[in-house]
């Protein structure tokens, strides 16, 4: 049996579907078999991320509608030989167009499939969030080193520990920049995680070919020379219990970062 994990953060804008495709492709290329599932209804971009669009014939809602079967439905990476699926949203439903009832069978029957069933959450915390997590057996929080972002964090966090989840949630710091937090003026990671009180499992670098890389449907991870790439790959790896340890990038230094000064920490 496999593990459904949801990728989430409460706010748009911050990674989620990157990091879903990097981590899935991760996972993938290291033997493991991967399923994603983009429930972002309405805003379907993960197929285009992927590079997968084209493929596309049925979506989620195909399959909870009972108009096909799961197999129809779910589209195979061939970069990945058969270890790497899809299955798509809609784009052109909205967002309460499932319930949860709908959504659990079709994890359930995903994680008998599949080592990891890797859920792409929508923005915000409304009923489609609700559905994505309700599903999950664990969840990764992705977040930036800004204020808005640490504060949507800051809720949704509430929100899964009283889930209760099997596997405990934990934080990805997207979207980093060293010479910020080397110099004081970004949120010293440190005490991101401190605020959060859950464990972090990865940072990533930001970098401008990640974003060169979702444009051309590829993943970044695929670039031995990304820092970003490394940091997605050590976080699939961390995923499958390998001890890697975290570059906190000078954070453990003693300076009074911004995050510091906002609330109030010696």
């Amino acid at each position: 049996m496999g593990i459904s994990i949801v990728v989430t953060s409460g706010k748009g804008g911050v990674g989620k579907t990157t990091t879903t495709a990097n981590i899935s492709t991760a996972l993938a290329s290291m033997n493991q078999k991967v399923c994603m599932i983009d429930l972002d209804i309405g805003l379907r971009n993960l197929d285009s991320v992927l590079g997968l669009t084209n493929r596309i014939v049925y979506d989620v809602l195909d399959v909870a509608s009972q108009r096909v079967a799961i197999s129809q439905a779910l589209v195979r990476d061939p970069r990945f030989d058969d270890n790497l699926y899809l299955l798509a949203a809609s784009q052109f439903e909205d967002k309460y167009a499932l319930d949860k009832e709908s959504i659990s069978g079709i994890v359930e029957y995903l994680k008998s499939r599949f080592d990891f069933v890797i859920i792409d959450c929508p923005a915000g915390i409304e009923e489609g969030f609700q559905n994505a997590v309700s599903v999950a057996d664990g969840a990764l929080i992705v977040t930036n080193p800004e204020v808005s972002s640490i504060s949507d964090s800051d809720r949704v966090v509430g929100i899964l520990e009283e889930l209760n989840m099997p596997v405990t949630p934990h934080l990805i710091i997207n979207r980093i920049r060293k010479n910020m937090i080397n110099n004081g003026t970004s949120m010293n990671i440190t005490d991101i995680v401190d605020h959060l009180g859950i464990p972090l499992i990865g940072v990533v670098i930001d970098e401008d070919d990640v974003i060169y890389a979702s444009n051309s449907g590829q993943t970044i991870v695929n670039d031995p020379n990304s820092e970003a790439g490394r940091g997605y790959k050590n976080i699939a790896k961390r995923m499958l219990g390998e001890t890697i340890p975290l570059d906190l990038f000078d954070a453990e230094e003693k300076k009074q970062g911004f995050i510091g000064r906002l609330f109030g920490r010696r």
